[in-house]
């Protein structure tokens, strides 16, 4: 066994041998710590490696065992390949691949249900009519909910790139708000005629948007129209068995299948 070295990836310690780190030659790692290729040190004399630290625990265990080892609920697909691609790792790329098909193969046959819920609340405001006066308005606001389950996990990853919240000036992906890989709960408000935009951020009122269209949904009717036309654009299609197709637009549960 060759003496141990500790590595400091993106300020993570990781410890581990040199043939590990060598276990595959014509990598990167094989050529940094085989002399061809400078390293760099941090302050405790550590090399040092400018990445992601959190994923190099798969690179790792790869270069120990040449077997890739995910948990069933692994999100980070995308980041692991390109890791791997920086540290030119060909097996692990390969197996990344392979791994990839497997999971498409499972993805192709899905389920996608929506509950969706709506009411309406009275919203109090201020509104400044000139210097110094201010006046108590209110109007009706409508609020909406949208429970969303999908037996496939790329689907809600879909959806994170297409919606959107609006809170405080700023668009914000949805994907953030995913409870785990399966659902995703959405809560948003419709916009209020009159209200002033500061409001919405001081009483936690998030607006719902379609992107790139920048498309405000503003009522039921909108938000399944637009998920219908990205459901559909991933291959389901509506369940002839609930609901009935001419009641889709009007039915408060929606169900999407998919078979490929």
């Amino acid at each position: 066994m060759s003496e141990p070295i500790t590595l400091n990836v993106g300020g993570k310690l990781y410890t581990t041998s040199l043939s590990t780190l060598t276990s595959f030659p014509d990598s990167m790692l094989g050529a940094m710590f085989s002399g061809k290729m400078p390293t760099k040190k941090d302050s405790q004399g550590n090399c040092f490696i400018d990445r992601d630290g959190k994923i190099f625990r798969y690179i790792l265990n790869f270069l120990r065992t040449s077997h890739l080892d995910l948990p069933e609920d692994f999100q980070e697909m995308g980041l692991l390949r390109r890791e791997a691609e920086f540290y030119q790792i060909q097996p692990l790329i390969e197996a990344l691949q392979e791994k990839e098909v497997e999971l498409s193969k499972a993805e192709k046959n899905a389920m996608l249900n929506i509950s969706l819920d709506q009411k309406t609340q009275t919203v109090h405001f201020t509104v400044r009519e000139a210097p110094q006066i201010y006046s108590l308005s209110s109007s009706n606001m409508e609020v909406f909910s949208a429970h969303i389950f999908s037996t496939s996990c790329l689907f809600l990853k879909l959806l994170g790139s297409k919606l959107y919240y609006c809170f405080n000036g700023n668009l914000s992906s949805i994907s953030s708000y995913l409870q785990d890989p399966n659902h995703l709960t959405l809560d948003w408000v419709a916009s209020v005629e009159g209200l002033p935009e500061e409001e919405y951020t001081k009483q936690n009122l998030k607006r719902l948007w379609v992107v790139p269209d920048n498309k405000q949904i503003n009522s039921f009717q909108v938000f399944v129209e637009e998920m219908l036309k990205i459901a559909v654009s991933d291959g389901f299609c509506i369940d002839s068995s609930h609901p009935h197709t001419s009641d889709f637009m009007n039915n408060k549960i929606i169900r999407l299948i998919r078979y490929k």
